[in-house]
């Protein structure tokens, strides 16, 4: 029957996800897929009907815990230990493996083959759905005061960032390198914490 799954579909999913990521979305096959979950290219087709709804499938997952270890990263209740953990995720994230796998969102983002309204769709509620996280948690009163611009606009600046520092990774390879980016920018955004003075003479954000 089309569409009936005869195969384990969080596995195989996983196995699609894993690929994705590694090859890019436009250099991945139908063909790369089925070598590399063991399912038959048919069976493939049958269930997810062609690469893109396969894509997205996979993304909805991703997305999905990308948002919940964000969540986690940021619930450190002292803004500087979050914003750090926060980076700190992402950059593992894009820094596992040999070669290393990148960071999935950007590297569809920027795949010429990956230019559907659907995957731009999907991109753009990922990011907008992390932006949130950042803002909300910035908006709190032990973090606000601290800011040197409002919650919404260090939010943007943040996530531009996260895709910045991918594009340094493919190019320096070096963790500790994108871990200092980071860190400059975190003493950017932030005043230090109350009782430590300022000697930037920032102002809070209002």
């Amino acid at each position: 029957m089309v569409g009936r799954r005869q195969f384990d579909e969080n596995r195989t999913l996983e196995c699609a996800r894993e690929v994705f990521w590694l090859k890019g979305y436009g250099a991945t096959s139908m063909q790369d897929i089925a070598t590399a979950t063991g399912v038959l290219r048919g069976s493939l087709y049958n269930a997810y009907r062609d690469k893109e709804t396969l894509f997205l499938r996979v993304f909805e997952d991703f997305a999905d815990q990308s948002l919940a270890d964000t969540a986690q990263a940021l619930a450190h209740p002292i803004i500087d230990h979050a914003l750090h953990d926060f980076f700190d995720r992402a950059i593992t994230s894009m820094t596992t493996g040999s070669p290393t796998r990148g960071c999935l969102p950007t590297k569809t983002a920027i795949d010429s083959k990956a230019d559907g309204e659907r995957i731009n769709a999907a991109l753009r509620d990922h990011l907008d759905n992390t932006e949130r996280l950042l803002r909300e948690r910035l908006s709190t009163d032990e973090a606000r005061p601290r800011l040197a611009i409002p919650p919404a606009e260090t939010a943007r600046v943040l996530i531009t960032m996260t895709r910045g520092i991918v594009v340094m990774e493919r190019v320096y390879q070096d963790p500790e390198r994108l871990r200092a980016t980071a860190a400059s920018l975190i003493d950017a955004l932030l005043s230090p914490e109350p009782g430590a003075g300022d000697p930037r003479g920032r102002r809070p954000a209002r």
